[in-house]
C-alpha cells in the first residue's frame, strides 16, 4: 500500500507532461533506431492515438489525481499515528523488518534486550550486559498483588504497551526452550508466554497444570491472578519444588547434547528467577533477615546470573536492616569500573559517604572553614552519583510526584530514577542530614544530558507520509488556482530532469550514423 502510494504522488507532480516528454523520446529513440518501424508504428495510428488521449485531459483530471493522492497519504498518516499511538512503533517499519528483510537476506545485528543468560564464559557474559540499554527492574512489582491495586483504584493501567512486551520477550528468553513441544504443559505456556490478554494468559496456566504440574504456570499465576504476596509466595513455593526437580533431572543430561544443554538453560533460568522473588515475598512480608539469606544463598549458588542484578535486591534488604557494613562489602564487590553501573550502587556508595558527615554538616561552616577530607569524599560521591543519573535527586529532594517503578528501566533515564527512588527515599530519610547534603551539592554537578523513559521519537514513515501528504495537497491546491502556471513549472521541471538524457542521445547521434542503428536492430 505504502510503494502504491508513493508511487501515485509521484505521477500525479507532472504526469501529463511526462507522457508527452515520454512519446516525444520514444520517437526519437525510434527514429534513430528503425525508422521502419516508427513509419509502422505512425500508420497504425499509436502515437496518435496516445497523443489525442492526453489533449483530451483537463487540469481538473490532474488535480483530482493529486487531491486523491494526497488523500490516502492522508489516510495512511492517520492509521500509521494510530498504530504507533497503540503499539509504539511503525506498522510500515514493522511489517519491513519483520517480512521484508528476511526476503531480502537482512540480518539483525542489534544487540539483544536482555543478556545472554547462559552460565558461559564470565567475560563473554560480562559483554553481553554492558552493551544493554534497557534492563529488567530487579525490585520490579508484581502485577496481580501490586500493580493491579492501581488499575482497581483509578482504572487505569499502570503499564505501558512497551513496558509489558518486553516482559513478553523476556519471559519467551527465560522460560521456554526448543523442547517445549514435546511437553504438553510447556507446549501451552510457550504460547501463553506471548498472549496479550492477561486472562488469557491466566487460563492457559491452568490448562497447564491440569495436564501436569508446570513451574512456569505457577510462575505465571502467582505473578499475575495472586492478589496478595502471601497468594503469591504459596504458588511460588510450589513453583519452587517442580523447579528444583527439573532443575536436578536436566543438570545430569545437560552434557549429551544442545537440546538437553538448552533445557538445562532454561530450568536454571526458572530455578533462579523462582528463589528471587520467593526473597523479594520475604522482604516485602517483613522478613528481611530471611530474605538477605536467600539471596546471599542465591548468588552463591549462581555467580554467573548477573543479569537479575540480584546485589540490588541484597542492597536495599541490607539497608532495610541498617547493616552498613555489609552494605560496603557488597558494593566494594560490584561497584567496579569493568562491571555496569546503575543508580542503585552509585547512589548508595553516596548515601554511605554522606552518612558520615551529613548529621553535623551545615554550608555556612563549610563555606567558612571549607571542606574537610570526609566531606569532600561526601561530596565527590554526591557528584559522581549525580553525574551517572542526574533524574535522581528530584525524586529524592521529593520536588517531582513519584509513580509507580515501571518493569524494565533505561539506565541513567528518568524511569531509573524513579525505580531507585520508589525503594531507597527512606533509606535516605533515615540517615540524618543526608537529603540536606544532597540538596546543597548536587545542583553545582556538571552532567551531560541524558534522554528521558520511555521517550520516543517518532517513525520516519509517519514524519514521511505527513510531508508526503502536504505536499500533495498543495500542489493539488495550486494546480486548482493556477494550472497554466503549473503547467509551466512542470513542463521545465521535467525538461531539467530530461536534459542529461537529451544531451546523451544527440552525442551519441552525432558521433554514429543513422544507418548503424539501422544495421544494429536487423542483427
Amino acid at each position: 500500500m505504502f510503494l502504491y502510494q508513493t508511487h501515485f504522488s509521484v505521477v500525479s507532480v507532472g504526469s501529463w507532461f511526462a507522457l508527452r516528454l515520454g512519446v516525444d523520446l520514444m520517437c526519437l529513440f525510434l527514429s534513430a533506431a528503425d525508422p521502419v518501424l516508427l513509419s509502422e508504428l505512425v500508420c497504425s495510428g499509436v502515437f496518435s492515438a496516445v497523443s489525442m488521449f492526453l489533449n483530451t485531459l483537463t487540469p481538473k483530471f490532474y488535480v483530482a489525481l493529486t487531491g486523491t493522492s494526497s488523500l490516502i497519504s492522508g489516510l495512511i498518516l492517520i492509521f500509521e499515528w494510530w498504530y504507533f499511538r497503540k503499539y509504539g512503533t511503525s506498522f510500515i517499519e514493522q511489517v519491513s523488518v519483520s517480512h521484508l528483510r528476511p526476503l531480502l537476506g537482512g540480518v539483525d545485528n542489534s544487540a539483544p534486550n536482555s543478556p545472554s543468560s547462559s552460565n558461559g564464559d564470565a567475560d563473554s557474559s560480562r559483554q553481553s550486559v554492558s552493551e544493554c540499554k534497557v534492563w529488567r527492574n530487579p525490585l520490579n512489582l508484581f502485577r496481580g498483588a501490586e500493580y493491579n491495586r492501581y488499575t482497581w483504584v483509578t482504572g487505569r493501567e499502570p503499564l505501558t504497551y512497551y513496558d509489558m512486551n518486553l516482559s513478553a520477550q523476556d519471559h519467551q528468553t527465560f522460560f521456554t526452550c526448543d523442547s517445549d513441544h514435546l511437553r504438553p504443559a510447556d507446549a501451552i505456556m510457550q504460547k501463553a508466554w506471548r498472549e496479550r490478554n492477561p486472562q488469557a494468559r491466566i487460563t492457559a496456566a491452568h490448562e497447564a497444570l491440569d495436564l501436569e504440574d508446570c513451574a512456569t504456570a505457577y510462575i505465571l499465576l502467582a505473578e499475575e491472578e495472586a492478589t496478595t504476596i502471601v497468594e503469591a509466595e504459596k504458588l511460588f513455593k510450589q513453583a519452587l519444588k517442580i523447579g528444583e526437580s527439573c532443575y536436578r533431572r536436566s543438570q545430569q543430561l545437560q552434557h549429551h547434547g544442545a537440546q538437553y544443554e538448552a533445557q538445562h538453560r532454561r530450568d536454571t533460568n526458572v530455578l533462579v528467577y523462582i528463589k528471587r522473588r520467593l526473597a523479594m515475598c520475604s522482604r516485602k512480608l517483613g522478613r528481611t533477615r530471611e530474605a538477605v539469606k536467600m539471596m546471599r544463598d542465591l548468588m552463591k549458588e549462581f555467580p554467573l546470573l548477573s543479569m537479575f542484578n540480584i546485589h540490588e535486591n541484597l542492597l536495599e534488604s541490607l539497608l532495610e536492616l541498617q547493616n552498613y557494613a555489609d552494605v560496603q562489602a557488597v558494593l566494594a564487590k560490584y561497584d567496579d569500573i569493568s562491571l555496569p553501573k546503575s543508580a542503585t550502587i552509585c547512589y548508595t556508595a553516596a548515601l554511605l559517604k554522606a552518612r558520615a558527615v551529613s548529621d553535623k554538616f551545615s554550608p555556612e561552616a563549610a563555606s567558612r572553614r571549607g571542606l574537610s577530607t570526609a566531606e569532600m569524599n561526601a561530596v565527590e560521591a554526591i557528584h559522581r552519583a549525580v553525574e551517572f543519573n542526574p533524574h535522581v535527586p528530584k525524586y529524592l529532594l521529593e520536588m517531582k510526584s513519584l509513580i509507580l517503578p515501571p518493569e524494565h528501566i533505561l539506565k541513567r533515564g528518568d524511569s531509573e530514577a524513579i525505580a531507585y527512588t520508589f525503594f531507597h527515599l527512606q533509606h535516605w530519610k533515615r540517615v540524618e542530614g543526608a537529603l540536606n547534603l544532597l540538596h546543597c551539592t548536587w545542583e553545582g554537578t556538571v552532567f551531560h544530558e541524558v534522554s528521558v523513559y520511555p521517550k520516543k521519537e517518532l517513525p520516519f514513515f509517519i514524519l514521511f507520509t505527513a510531508g508526503l501528504c502536504s505536499f500533495t495537497a498543495m500542489l493539488a491546491l495550486l494546480t486548482h488556482q493556477f494550472p497554466e502556471l503549473m503547467g509551466v513549472f512542470a513542463k521545465a521541471f521535467l525538461s531539467t530532469l530530461f536534459a542529461p538524457l537529451n544531451f546523451i542521445m544527440e552525442k551519441v547521434e552525432s558521433i554514429l550514423p543513422s544507418s548503424l542503428w539501422h544495421q544494429l536492430t536487423r542483427i
